[in-house]
């Protein structure tokens, strides 16, 4: 019976162990465990991480085997919110238990809070208040095995985050900033630490940071770790990316957003695998400036666009679809010392770069592997500003567009490519071709139209005092370079054209150079070594304007720039050897030239122009051996015919080159301002013919100047101070024939390097002395007649009489042929004629014909020398009358000599008052003295 009731009892014992064991579970469940926990969270968080912490309520559902807190606040020691939530919800997954497995059927945190600073340290607030609430605590790593034990089986069945808030501070840069990310959504279902075959957890993120969202979803599996999915970044502002790019991007960036998504796929194991497919990337509205000073930006894009990105870290790899880019906006200027804005910033950190270990692991690696489908920029525009010229240069490139053909590691193989752009200033360019990256080899198709070279004004007053009013040029051909060789080499072929020109000097209303086109087809370039040749050059309308200032400077001579290193040393190898630079012209043909010469340094000025020039000049080179021709033909202030024939040399050597430059008709009086200067008269008539020899051999010339002057009229006197002060009209006078001709050969010879050589200057000068010396011994110059007759020029100034006669000397009167013919010649001359007796030949004679007729004919030697005597001590004497009378005599009978036996016409010959004192030779002849004047 005992056993029976005892037997009996232990059902209840049981059954009551098990209410009792219920009642302390429900009790410790919905009572002392959200007790202990309100309690024991706070005293853990003020341990261990230094937090005031406070919980509103703590739940705990035993049979449900769930926990809830709400309203979590914590703040850190300086009193600021860290943690936060308003309800946690844990719901334990029971039959997971069972197994030996942390199992969680839900987690779900809505509208947390947390707080994250980046410290100045780089390290984050967590660490700080943990170290801070800990001090000198070192975590041990737990000692166990060597081999590594399992993970703890962790089972979620969902975790949920809805509505958070991360808020974000940086204080690691000078100035804070702080992120709040807001709303921060997370779910991750299905989540094991345990190895589970074709069973992963998936997982979604949505994070915003205003308008700037975070987008992430796949697979994920832990043991091993393996996780596929996609992750977006939307709109991240350009706020957000200046404040984390500030330490690498030394520039100031204003606008912009970023968008990247990517396709992925990473696991880990006994190696780690990374790839990410489908990968694009926006970027929109992109604004950079220099820095925080500048008014505006001077980077812009409308969008940057690149799609199909995939990476393979295993494989090293990486696969880009097409870039694009619209809308670039880029401004660049280079300041006054050279220094290009974009760059200044780079300069600082040039060298602080450790490249040694990261390029010893790059050796070790394999080579990454890379390709790019194209790149296209369309609409966009370059801005070039330079300060460095003496003024500044501005030149825009608009409507840029490039489209290339794939890029690839490969860089041996081709890749094509095609840009074109608009200038602002006018013109277009276009490049079309292929590049190989390395070896570097380029292939270019070329081509320019309208390009307008005002806009390079500022390059061209660097080597030239000039400016650029008009002109376009034009470009079409091919340019092919290879550096496979040191150094670089290559050729252009092709045709250029400038259009339009029109040049003068800076401050000056007058047109210097100008044409209508200048055409060069082919062009032949070649790199190195440097060569350039040109099939026909030909100049259409070509303009010169020549200006000599007052100052006696030419035009022309402004346009060269003074150089700081003036080194007139060749450049070539060697002496002897060819030089650096070598180039050919086959032929320059000139259609409808004009050269305008204005003197401005004598008064009035002189100007004159030549016109109508058009012809050929073939064969300039400056490589022998090389001999060109010259042929040109046009007119002379139209109407005088004017020509350049000749040879050329080599340029740059001592070859020989030979010019004959001649001219007919041309008008004496528009040279009046010469004449003027140099002779002291003006011009009132006349015609001019050139004929003019030049030989020129390196900077020597050699030159015969043939000059005809047609009836030659001088005007009225002008004051010059440079103005002979000889008898220009008798100069003048012994020159002209009786057609009114002056012919004058003139040699002259010099160096062209000589700045005070001038051509023009020298000949003037050559005919200036010319008629001085005319002047000042005027029978000289009538060498050429007198020459005929075996005389000298000296000796047409004087004929001999016999003492005490008007009887002309034997052989004396070829003279008077040869004067006659001259006066004949030169009706202009006038001849003065001057009787003249020597006291002691002439008296001696007279004295003895008088004294002979006085003794009927005889006269004895004896009574001759008594005679003789007494005349020299003055015991005899002439009549007075009697010397004088016989200079009249002779002059008389010269006179009526020229004018009844050779014709000379009367008002060609004139008697001057006879000398008294003449020479006599040792032959007893008298000398009678002539003088040469002009009407």
């Amino acid at each position: 019976m005992a056993q029976s009731r005892q037997r009996s009892r232990t059902p209840r014992n049981l059954l009551i162990g098990v209410l009792v064991l219920f009642v302390l579970y429900t009790l410790a469940g919905f009572l002392l465990l959200p007790w202990w926990l309100e309690k024991s969270l706070p005293e853990q968080l003020d341990q261990r991480m230094g937090w005031q912490a406070a919980v509103a309520d703590i739940r705990a559902n035993p049979f449900a085997l769930s926990v809830e807190a709400t309203g979590l606040e914590a703040v850190d020691s300086g009193g600021e919110p860290v943690v936060a939530f308003e309800r946690l919800r844990l719901d334990l997954n029971f039959f997971q238990l069972v197994r030996g497995i942390v199992g969680f059927e839900e987690i779900q945190l809505d509208e947390p809070f947390i707080r994250v600073d980046l410290l100045e340290d780089y390290g984050v607030n967590f660490a700080r208040d943990w170290q801070s609430a800990n001090p000198g605590e070192v975590t041990e790593p737990p000692a166990g095995d060597d081999e590594a034990s399992e993970p703890l089986p962790l089972y979620f069945g969902q975790i949920v985050v809805n509505g958070g808030e991360m808020l974000f501070r940086d204080f690691s840069q000078q100035e804070m900033a702080e992120f709040r990310i807001e709303p921060l959504d997370l779910t991750l279902n299905d989540f094991a630490t345990w190895p589970r075959e074709d069973q992963g957890s998936d997982y979604s993120l949505m994070a915003a940071l205003g308008s700037q969202t975070i987008e992430w979803e796949g697979d994920l599996s832990v043991a091993p770790f393996y996780s596929r999915g996609s992750l977006r970044l939307s709109s991240v502002g350009y706020d957000t990316l200046a404040h984390f790019l500030a330490p690498y991007l030394p520039y100031d960036l204003r606008g912009g957003s970023v968008t990247v998504s990517s396709d992925y796929v990473v696991q880990a194991g006994d190696t780690f695998y990374l790839e990410t497919t489908n990968g694009e990337f926006a970027l929109e509205d992109l604004a950079i400036a220099l820095d925080e000073d500048s008014e505006q930006a001077r980077l812009s894009a409308g969008k940057l666009a690149v799609d199909a990105i995939r990476f393979d870290l295993t494989g090293r790899e990486i696969n880009v679809g097409q870039v694009s880019l619209e809308n670039l906006d880029l401004a660049l200027a280079r300041d006054e010392n050279g220094q290009i804005d974009w760059l200044a910033p780079l300069a600082s950190a040039d060298g602080n770069s450790d490249t040694g270990d990261g390029e010893a692991a790059a050796e070790s690696e394999a080579p990454l592997r890379w390709s790019l489908a194209g790149i296209s920029l369309t609409r966009s525009r370059v801005l070039w500003q330079d300060r460095q010229p003496e003024s500044a240069a501005e030149i825009a490139l608009e409507q840029l567009s490039l489209s290339t053909g794939t890029l690839s590691h490969e860089l041996a193989e081709p890749v094509s490519y095609r840009v074109q752009g608009t200038l602002a200033s006018g013109g277009r360019l276009s490049l079309d071709g292929q590049v190989t990256p390395s070896p570097f080899t380029l292939e270019a198709a070329i081509s320019g139209t309208g390009v307008a070279i005002a806009a390079f004004q500022p390059y061209v007053r660097q080597a030239a005092n000039i400016e650029i009013a008009s002109g376009l040029l034009g470009l079409d051909g091919n340019l092919d370079l290879d550096g496979q060789k040191d150094p670089l080499t290559g050729t252009f072929s092709g045709t250029g054209e400038l259009t339009g020109l029109n040049m003068r000097l800076p401050e000056a209303s007058d047109e210097l150079v100008s044409w209508q086109s200048l055409r060069l087809a082919p062009i032949e370039y070649n790199v190195y070594p440097a060569r350039l040749e040109i099939g026909t050059v030909t100049l259409t309308e070509p303009s010169v304007n020549v200006v000599r200032e007052s100052d006696g400077l030419h035009n022309l001579e402004r346009i060269i720039r003074a150089s700081d290193n003036d080194d007139s040393e060749t450049s070539g190898d060697d002496a002897g050897g060819e030089p650096d630079f070598i180039f050919r012209i086959d032929q320059l043909l000139l259609e409808r030239g004009e050269v305008s010469y204005t003197d401005r340094s004598l008064e009035p000025a002189f100007s004159t122009t030549l016109q109508a020039l058009n012809g050929s000049v073939s064969g300039i080179a400056n490589v022998s051996p090389q001999q060109g021709d010259i042929v040109v033909r046009g007119l002379v202030n139209g109407s005088s015919e004017l020509t350049f024939d000749g040879s050329l040399g080599t340029l740059g050597t001592d070859d020989i080159s030979t010019l004959t430059v001649g001219m007919k008709g041309a008008s004496l009086p528009n040279l009046s301002p010469y004449f003027g200067r140099y002779l002291g008269y003006g011009v009132n008539s006349g015609k001019l013919d050139l004929d003019v020899n030049y030989e020129i051999s390196g900077s020597r010339i050699e030159a015969s100047n043939l000059i005809i002057m047609d009836r030659l009229e001088l005007g009225q006197p002008v004051v010059s101070d440079q103005a002979t002060g000889a008898p220009v009209k008798l100069g003048l006078a012994l020159l002209r024939d009786r057609k009114g001709m002056i012919e004058i050969d003139l040699p002259i010879s010099g160096d062209l390097q000589d700045p005070d050589f001038s051509v023009g200057n020298v000949v003037m000068r050559a005919f200036v002395n010319l008629l001085s010396k005319a002047a000042a011994s005027p029978f000289s110059v009538l060498g050429s007649v007198a020459q005929l007759a075996g005389l000298s020029g000296d000796q047409l100034s004087e004929v001999r009489f016999v003492a005490g006669t008007a009887e002309l000397a034997e052989g004396d009167r070829v003279k008077l042929d040869a004067l006659a013919d001259a006066l004949t010649e030169r009706p202009a001359l006038l001849l003065n004629i001057r009787g003249g007796v020597a006291p002691q030949a002439d008296g001696l004679a007279l004295l003895r014909q008088r004294l002979t007729r006085q003794q009927g004919g005889a006269l004895s030697e004896t009574d001759w020398a008594e005679a003789r005597e007494a005349f020299f001590v003055g015991e005899r004497s002439l009549p007075p009358e009697a010397l004088g009378n016989l200079a009249s005599a002779r002059g008389a009978w010269l006179k009526k000599e020229m004018l009844e036996a050779y014709d000379v016409a009367a008002d060609q010959l004139f008697l001057l008052d006879p000398q008294r004192d003449a020479r006599a030779d040792e032959q007893g002849l008298v000398a009678v003295q002539f003088a040469l004047d002009a009407r």
